[in-house]
């Protein structure tokens, strides 16, 4: 098979060295890229229940075949390993444009095992890697620590065609559980705390070089499908809303459905959620679109905040998801104070979805009574500083710092605790949209809106909201088709263009691998039991594939539930159809 490399890069931290080995074209065939070569090499090299922060718990990063080619939506990599918030399968993924440096260093995976005694910068290029000490780096924040890299350790006098850098931030370092790994300053593998477990390595950055590509089986083939993608993508309307609006368009769409996350998941409409939408952005922000390399989606917004306290600062984003989390959920009316929680959580280096709901989580219990932290509802001076205390691991902070399960049960109040398997929800709202509440449930890293982005064939209508019978057949044909995504690895928002027909022809012009819609979804079960496989080694049982209790409860403003049967009905469904026990 062409697109591969057929080849794994193995570093030993405990011993500084490092080896290549062959991976067979049968792992190939069986399991494709990325989430399926991660799993398997998973399953392959990490010890039954080793804990998430132990040296020999592995740490792999994987690129897929369509790195380096011309595919849209293709400059993505993945990371996988177990979880430090969970216990469970980690799997996150980030775009920017390190995921083409890390193509280029030649190698189907890099895996990493052991733990530096010194901290260290990692330089990786074809055939070679570097331990560079990195203790001047530690306690510093990701931006940084990024610049820093690239001035110091970027080996300019190589006619290297590409080059990039991973980082951790200071919150890693302190071991708290959902530590992201970030690239390009804002681009994030951001959920389950794949950082805090390369923090617990003691590698500080990693620094890709290289000019490797891929053999692609049919170039001209590929041209054809790439220009066949462009036109379909010419005045659609999704490809014009992201260039619009980009992700903060959901906030009007969620708050009209009812099902925007509000004051810790006990309403679904926030009354100022015009102050937080895209319209406020867009209108009180220097605002510009941006985007990853090979991609006309353009869904990013390069922001410079015009007034209040952070006059002058700049970013990328806000995206949805941190909008819902500190707008939403923490009652945050200020769009610009918003984006300043996105800034300071990408340079302490904490996922912005976690961090939100805990922050929240942490204002209801103290209206609880179950703390004496003085913090309320949109009080954006004790947000701050209780992210700071997060990060720091510093009085209540301490307690957030091993995510929501811990805090719940050590405060007592797992009865409105809201999560799956630890991991909080995006700011798509089950008790509305009842089939996101499954593939929540399911989703084999936690509740992950990603692994399926379910909302929206509930949103649109392909899936009616008070149907419940037939959700967990559709849920699964998304689910499989995202799967296939994440072998390649291709962005979410390229999920109206890559049907399985589509994908089919992708993948033979990259490959030579021949496919069809049955053989993709085979291939994606092959995948879904690998993980399987490794969760229910971890401890998985049954009950971990249900929500948390608070989800459980009706929104208080417009009465809206998901019951113990309804929830039930689908997931016997979903059971009987993956053939799960």
């Amino acid at each position: 098979m062409k697109g591969f490399y057929g080849k794994l890069l193995s570093i030993d931290l405990s011993n500084q060295s490092f080896d290549e080995k062959i991976i067979e074209e049968e792992i190939f065939e069986q399991y494709l890229g990325v989430k399926g070569l991660g799993a398997y090499l998973l399953n392959k090299y990490n010890s039954p229940k080793v804990p998430a922060l132990d040296p020999e718990n592995n740490l792999i990063f994987c690129t897929g075949p369509t790195a380096g080619s011309r595919v849209w939506g293709s400059s993505r990599y993945g990371v996988f390993t177990k979880s430090p918030l969970t216990g469970f399968f980690s799997e996150s993924y980030s775009g920017g444009k390190v995921p083409e440096a890390m193509d280029a260093v030649g190698y189907d995976a890099v895996i990493i095992n052991g733990q530096s005694k010194v901290p260290v910068v990692l330089s990786i290029e074809p055939g070679k890697v570097v331990f560079n000490n990195a203790q001047n780096l530690w306690g510093k924040d990701t931006f940084e620590t990024e610049a820093f890299i690239e001035e110091a350790y970027t080996n300019k006098d190589k006619a290297f065609k590409k080059s990039g850098v991973l980082v951790i931030g200071p919150a890693a370092e302190n071991k708290v559980s959902f530590g992201i790994i970030q690239n390009d300053n804002w681009h994030c593998a951001g959920r389950t705390g794949a950082g805090t477990v390369m923090a617990d390595k003691k590698i500080k950055g990693i620094l890709f070089q290289g000019s490797e590509k891929r053999q692609i089986h049919d170039e001209n083939a590929l041209k054809s499908f790439v220009k066949h993608i462009a036109e379909m993508g010419r005045d659609h309307p999704a490809v014009n809303a992201y260039k619009s609006m980009g992700t903060s368009q959901m906030v009007k769409v969620m708050n009209t459905n009812k099902a925007f996350p509000t004051q810790y998941w006990s309403k679904g409409y926030f009354d100022k959620w015009e102050n937080i939408s895209a319209e406020a952005l867009h209108t009180q922000c220097d605002v510009n679109p941006t985007g990853c390399p090979k991609c006309f989606m353009t869904c990013g917004r390069q922001t410079t905040i015009l007034n209040g306290r952070h006059k002058g600062m700049t970013l990328e984003g806000p995206e949805y998801e941190t909008i819902y989390a500190f707008g939403g959920l923490c009652m945050v009316d200020s769009i610009e104070e918003i984006a300043f929680f996105h800034v300071l959580c990408d340079r302490l280096g904490m996922d912005t979805i976690t961090a939100g709901n805990l922050c929240a989580f942490a204002i209801e219990a103290k209206k609880r009574g179950k703390i004496g932290l003085d913090i309320d509802y949109g009080d954006v001076e004790g947000i701050e500083k209780l992210l700071k205390m997060i990060a720091k691991r510093q009085g209540v902070g301490d307690v957030l710092a091993h995510g929501i399960k811990y805090a719940a049960k050590e405060w007592d109040l797992e009865d409105i605790a809201v999560h799956a398997k630890g991991l909080e929800p995006a700011g798509y709202d089950p008790r509305v949209l009842k089939g996101v509440g499954l593939a929540y449930g399911v989703s084999d890293r936690g509740a992950c809106h990603l692994r399926a982005t379910f909302y929206k064939p509930e949103l649109t209508g392909m899936s009616p909201l008070d149907v419940l019978k037939g959700k967990a057949q559709l849920l699964i044909e998304f689910e499989d088709r995202l799967t296939i995504f994440d072998t390649m690895v291709l962005c979410r928002f390229f999920r109206d263009f890559y049907t399985w027909e589509e994908l089919s022809v992708m993948i033979q012009a990259l490959t030579g691998f021949k496919s069809d819609k049955a053989s993709l979804q085979k291939t994606a079960g092959n995948i879904a039991r690998e993980i399987r496989k490794f969760n229910v080694q971890e401890g998985l049982t049954r009950d971990d594939d249900w929500l948390s209790k608070g989800l459980f409860k009706k929104l208080s403003d417009s009465g809206a539930e998901l019951t113990h049967e309804e929830y039930e009905l689908m997931l016997g469904e979903y059971y009987e159809l993956r053939g799960w026990a």
